[in-house]
C-alpha cells in the first residue's frame, strides 16, 4: 500500500482527541491502522486521577476509635448535622488511610446518614469518598453505585466520573467509561495527561470490541475502481496483474500463458481466462466466480492463477478470512511458480498484519525474501510492515532493497524519500532533510506520471510549513489524475491546516465523494469536518458510512474509535451543555 495511504498526524494531536474536540483525522489507512500515542506519552499526568487511593478530605482529623461512633456527647449537642456527618467522614478518611477499610465504609454510611439531603455537594463527596473504600476492596459494584449517587448530587464532580470510569471498564461497560472520561477530559480543557492515556486506552479497547462485532455480520463490498487500482500499483511484479497489463498492449509472454492452456468444458469460457479479461476491463465484480468455475474443473492447469486472483479479490473486499484461506492452499502446492508462491506470501503477510499478528507477518516476508531475494515488492511491502511497528532502521533498508532491485518502480522509490525525510526530521538532520528534498525532485522528474510522488512531497512540505508550495504539488498530481478522490482528500486537509477554510475543505472532499462515492477517506475526513463545526450527529452519519467500506478489523476499530469518541462528547454536550474547547486551546 501506499505510505500516504497510513495515519500521519501532522498537528501532533491524536486522532481520537481531535474527534473529541473538534474532529478531523489528516489521513487514513487503506489497509492498516494503528494508534499513536504521542501527546500522551511525552508528558505525566498533572492532577489526581481515578487511580488517587486517597479519599476527599475537608478539615483535619483525629484518630478514631476502633468503632466509628457517634461524637462525644458533649461536643454533639453543640453539633450540627452536617458537622456530624462531616465527623464521621474525617473519622472514615483516617481509617482510610490505615487501610482500614471496612471500617471507613462504616463511618462514610453513617456521615449520608447524617448529612441533610440539602447539602448536596458535601453529600456527593460522602458517597464518593465510600466509592473510594470499596475500590480498594474491589468491590467494583458498590464503586459504580456510589460513583453514580454522587454524580446524581454533582455531576461535574471529577473524581467521581473517573472513579466510575473505572469501574465501568473493569465491568466491561466500556460506553459509561468512554462518556465519563470524555466528560473529564472536557472539563479539564484536555489538559490532564493521565486521563488522556485512559482515553486512548478505553477507546483502543472499545473500538476493537465494536470491529469485531460489525465484521462477523458485514457483507462484502467492492471497493472503487481507483482503490484496486491503488492496490495494484502497489505491485511491481504482481504476475497476474502484470501478465494482463501485457496484454492491454499487446506484448503477451506465450512462456506465461500459451495458446494451448485454454481450458473447454461446460463454463465455456467463464473459467479464469475469463476472469482475466474481466480484470483487463475493470469488471472485478465478476472475477471471483469465474475463478470458481475454474476451481471447479478437475486437474485445471489455471489452479494456482485463480486461486491467486480469488485470493485478491477476497482481500480486496475485505473477506480477510477466505483470501487467506486461498493463499494458504496456493503456497502448500509443490510445484507453484515462485512469483505465484512469493506474492502470495507477501499478500498473506499483509493480511497478518491487518490481524496484529506480527511475527506470523514478518516469518511469511522473510521466507518469501529467501525465496526470491531479487523481487522488490518483497522488500516494499516489508518495510512497510517495519515502519508500522516502528522499526524504522528496518524499513529504511527494506526500502533502498526495493529501489535497489527496481529502479522503475515509483511507488517503492518515493516512499523510501519519505521514510528517509521522516527519519531525518525526527534527528533534527537538517543536512540530510536538504538532501531527501532534492530526491523528491528527482522521484518527480522520473516518475511525472506517479500521482503519489506529488502527494508524499506536498505532505513533506505542508510538515515544513510550506504550504503555499505544497498546495501546487497537490494541483499537479491532480493534473496528472484529475479523478483521484485521495488527493482532493489530502488537498482539503492541506487546506485546513493551512488557511482553515472549513467550507472550501468540505467543498473539495464533496467532489471526492462525487467521484468515488466508495471514498472511505472521505468520510472519514468529511465526518470530522462536522464534528469541528459542532454538527455531531452528522458526523456520526457520515461516519457509519465510512465503517462498511473499512476493509479489515484493524481499520474498522479506528474508525468506530473515532465515532465512539463523537458519539461520547454528543451526550455530553447534550447532557450537560459543556463547551468544547476549540483546536487552538489543546
Amino acid at each position: 500500500m501506499a505510505l500516504s495511504k497510513y495515519t500521519t498526524e501532522q498537528t501532533g494531536v491524536p486522532n481520537w482527541k481531535i474527534a473529541l474536540a473538534v474532529g478531523g483525522t489528516l489521513a487514513a489507512g487503506v489497509a492498516i491502522y494503528y494508534f499513536l500515542i504521542r501527546e500522551t506519552s511525552k508528558k505525566g499526568g498533572g492532577s489526581k486521577t481515578a487511580t488517587d487511593k486517597s479519599p476527599d478530605a475537608i478539615n483535619s482529623v483525629t484518630s478514631p476509635s476502633s468503632e466509628c461512633s457517634s461524637p462525644k456527647a458533649d461536643d454533639a449537642v453543640n453539633l450540627t448535622p452536617l458537622e456530624k456527618a462531616q465527623s464521621y467522614k474525617n473519622k472514615g478518611n483516617k481509617y482510610f488511610k490505615g487501610g482500614k477499610y471496612s471500617e471507613a465504609i462504616k463511618c462514610y454510611d453513617q456521615a449520608i446518614e447524617t448529612c441533610p439531603p440539602e447539602n448536596t455537594v458535601d453529600l456527593s463527596t460522602f458517597y464518593q469518598n465510600r466509592a473510594a473504600a470499596y475500590e480498594q476492596q474491589k468491590n467494583w459494584e458498590c464503586v459504580l453505585r456510589d460513583c453514580t449517587a454522587a454524580l446524581e448530587l454533582n455531576e461535574r464532580y471529577v473524581k467521581a466520573l473517573q472513579r466510575r470510569a473505572k469501574a465501568c471498564e473493569v465491568l466491561k461497560d466500556l460506553d459509561q467509561a468512554l462518556e465519563d472520561l470524555t466528560a473529564v477530559c472536557i472539563i479539564e480543557s484536555f489538559q490532564n495527561q493521565a486521563t488522556l492515556v485512559n482515553v486512548d486506552r478505553v477507546l483502543k479497547e472499545l473500538g476493537r470490541m465494536h470491529a469485531k462485532e460489525a465484521m462477523e455480520d458485514r457483507e462484502p463490498v467492492m471497493p472503487s475502481k481507483h482503490f484496486i487500482k491503488t492496490f495494484f500499483e502497489s505491485f511491481a511484479e504482481d504476475p497476474i496483474f502484470n501478465s494482463v497489463d501485457k496484454e492491454k498492449e499487446g506484448d503477451v509472454d506465450e512462456a506465461e500463458h500459451p495458446p494451448g492452456k485454454n481450458t473447454t468444458n461446460k463454463y465455456g469460457i467463464r473459467g479464469y481466462l475469463k476472469a482475466r479479461q474481466h480484470l483487463q476491463e475493470g469488471n472485478y465484480g465478476e472475477i471471483i466466480d469465474c475463478c470458481q468455475n475454474e476451481l471447479a474443473i478437475p486437474f485445471t492447469p489455471y489452479k494456482v492463477e485463480s486461486l491467486l486472483l480469488r485470493a485478491t479479490l477476497y482481500q480486496l473486499r475485505g473477506e480477510s478470512t477466505k483470501a487467506m484461506e486461498d493463499l494458504t492452499v496456493l503456497i502448500s502446492i509443490e510445484d507453484c511458480p515462485l512469483k505465484m508462491q512469493v506474492n502470495a506470501l507477501v499478500k498473506r503477510g499483509s493480511l497478518h498484519m491487518q490481524h496484529e499478528k506480527v511475527d506470523s507477518s514478518l516469518k511469511d516476508f522473510d521466507r518469501a525474501a529467501i525465496l526470491d531475494p531479487t523481487n522488490s515488492d518483497v522488500f516494499h511491502h516489508r518495510g512497510q510492515i517495519h515502519l508500522l511497528i516502528g522499526k524504522v532502521d528496518a524499513a529504511m533498508s527494506d526500502f533502498k532493497t526495493a529501489v535497489e532491485l527496481n529502479s522503475n518502480f515509483p511507488i517503492a522509490f518515493v516512499q523510501r524519500c519519505y521514510t528517509d525525510y521522516r527519519y531525518a526530521y525526527q534527528l533534527g538532520d537538517k543536512a540530510k532533510v536538504e538532501e531527501v528534498m532534492k530526491k523528491f525532485e528527482e522521484a518527480i522528474k522520473n516518475f511525472p506520471k506517479c500521482v503519489e510522488c506529488y502527494v508524499l512531497y506536498a505532505q513533506v512540505l505542508c510538515d515544513q510549513g510550506e504550504h503555499e508550495r505544497a498546495d501546487s504539488y497537490y494541483i499537479k498530481a491532480l493534473e496528472v489524475e484529475p479523478d483521484n478522490p485521495t488527493t482532493l482528500v489530502h488537498r482539503a486537509l492541506l487546506i485546513l491546516q493551512w488557511k482553515g477554510d472549513l467550507a472550501q475543505a468540505r467543498s473539495y472532499i464533496t467532489q471526492a465523494l462525487e467521484i468515488d462515492e466508495k471514498c472511505e477517506l472521505a468520510y472519514e475526513n468529511l465526518a470530522t469536518i462536522e464534528v469541528q463545526t459542532g454538527n455531531l450527529k452528522r458526523g456520526v452519519e457520515l461516519f457509519d458510512k465510512a465503517i462498511p467500506l473499512a476493509k479489515t478489523e484493524m481499520e474498522m476499530a479506528h474508525l468506530f474509535s473515532l465515532r465512539d469518541a463523537a458519539v461520547a462528547q454528543l451526550k455530553i454536550v447534550e447532557k450537560m451543555g459543556i463547551n468544547i474547547p476549540n483546536l487552538g486551546s489543546l
